[in-house]
């Protein structure tokens, strides 16, 4: 079947939108934001946008076919990760 966006610019949602159609609360999606850990956004004239395939794609790095599967790419939780924010780790640099 074909697809039915095909040759359609990307769609861009808002924070609210965005938030919605991930099922998450739109506080969250601006903690992933901060910690680095969500999806891709753009900024345009100080509006945070993302397209619709962004969002998509970091869903699909959370899909798992068991408990036991592991795929070693995975979702983190909205919050602080040393691994990605070194800047928040609360150690001073000289």
């Amino acid at each position: 079947m074909p697809d039915p966006n095909a040759g359609l610019p990307p769609r861009y949602l808002r924070t609210p939108e965005a938030a919605r159609f991930l099922g998450l609360s739109g506080r969250t999606l601006e903690k992933h934001r901060t910690y680095g850990t969500g999806p891709k956004y753009s900024k345009i004239g100080g509006r945070v946008v993302y397209a619709v395939e962004d969002l998509q794609s970091w869903v699909s790095r959370g899909e798992k076919r068991s408990t036991s599967d592991d795929t070693g790419d995975t979702v983190l939780p909205a919050k602080r990760h040393a691994a990605i924010s070194p800047a928040y780790s609360g150690s001073k640099s000289s």
